[in-house]
């Protein structure tokens, strides 16, 4: 309908889209902090207290497959992507050719990093000294920002992207965006098929297990994902398939819900992927080495954390590392947002499929002594099996 509009619609219909794009693009810079600052302070405050071992080995294998999600996506595309988009058009300039009725300036009350910061101060805080109010306003905030985004910016996204697209149709780069679009999607899907295979294979090299039988039964896990485009209502399927792998009760009712928060393999290569095409797409900002994008991509893998329970909350938690770290201007930003939504269900299927390879490496690495001494797993209903490795 963007296209659409800009094509043919009269100037003041174009001109009420950009104001509406402008409007929503000035909330979205706004409530980034408070997104980032509320789910991570809940986040951080709500991991298990007493659960010592088996929540660092978690948490660091998480991360580490979620960096290292990030660092194959950017080596892939930034060696890709300039041969697949060469000749495919540049993004317009950074000014708006159509200029839109109201210019209301909404500055955010912090930056990323002071968010940041202030989250792990206080989640960590929350978590050692028990404090409950302090948990209860963190909760009550996130809950508070989850019911804006999909009450007032979820709603608003259509809107949005229409607005993104009849600007650029006034500016005559439509057709070269929507073919660079087809060229970075195809890529990106391609590219979380073989991250997912790389996790498994290597599952199955370490473990001893048939790759195709453990990813056959992830599968399932795999559909729902992509069908609701949320890694926290797959959870009951992932921890079904992840059962069935052979992983023990206790190990994946611990796992499965935590990496469901914390593991985003899938969602980190669609962004680091997305942001070289529209880096390259802009012609204005230079590609980063991949040394140079490190910084950028370990701080993506940590505000990842900010992602779950917001729909499209990956691409919008991320918008402030892009601009702050990456140089990204408003209409990179916009295009970064359009891409992202437009296959962000295959990246929370494939965040979700590798919860399962996560928990397989987990359980293989936990002893029985160490599930005793926790008391939340003692707490799991189903009793561990002692033949988890027979097949």
């Amino acid at each position: 309908m963007g296209i659409l509009m800009g094509i043919f619609a009269p100037e003041v219909i174009v001109q009420c889209l950009i104001t509406i794009k402008y409007i929503v693009s000035q909330l979205i810079k706004f409530t980034i902090p408070l997104l980032i600052l509320f789910y991570v302070t809940s986040g951080i405050a709500g991991l298990p207290k007493n659960s010592g071992k088996l929540l660092g080995k978690t948490v660091g294998l998480a991360y580490l497959s979620t960096l290292g999600a990030g660092l194959f996506a950017y080596a892939v595309a930034s060696g890709l992507f300039p041969v697949l988009l060469h000749g495919a058009g540049h993004l317009p300039e950074a000014h708006t050719a159509i200029k839109p009725f109201l210019q209301l300036r909404i500055p955010p009350m912090m930056n990323i990093m002071t968010a940041l910061t202030i989250a792990f101060i206080f989640g960590l805080g929350i978590s050692n000294h028990d404090a409950g109010e302090l948990r209860t306003v963190s909760n009550q905030g996130r809950d508070i920002i989850e019911m804006f985004l999909n009450k007032v910016m979820i709603p608003a996204l259509p809107f949005y992207i229409a607005g993104v697209f009849a600007d650029i149709t006034v500016k005559g780069t439509v057709f070269a965006t929507l073919k660079t679009f087809s060229l970075v999607l195809l890529a990106i899907i391609v590219m979380h098929w073989i991250w997912l295979t790389i996790q498994f294979c290597s599952a199955g090299i370490i473990l001893r297990h048939s790759p195709m039988k453990i990813l056959h039964r992830m599968m399932p896990a795999y559909f729902t994902a992509v069908g609701t485009m949320s890694s926290a209502a797959t959870v009951p399927v992932t921890l079904q398939q992840t059962k069935r792998n052979g992983v023990s009760g206790p190990v994946a009712n611990f796992v499965v819900p935590l990496c469901a928060n914390i593991h985003m393999s899938g969602s980190v290569i669609s962004i680091a992927g997305v942001a070289v095409a529209v880096m390259l797409m802009s012609g204005t900002t230079a590609l980063p080495t991949l040394l140079q994008a490190l910084p950028f991509l370990a701080m993506l893998g940590i505000t990842m954390v900010a992602a779950p329970g917001a729909p499209g909350g990956a691409v919008m938690a991320s918008a402030g590392l892009l601009g702050s770290m990456l140089g990204f201007t408003e209409e990179m930003i916009a295009l970064q947002i359009v891409l992202h939504l437009a296959q962000d269900s295959f990246g929370t299927a494939c965040n979700v499929t590798g919860d399962g390879v996560i928990a397989l490496f987990i359980d293989r690495m936990t002893t029985h002594e160490e599930i005793a001494g926790d008391d939340d797993l003692q707490e799991a209903p189903v009793s561990i099996n002692d033949s988890l490795y027979s097949e």
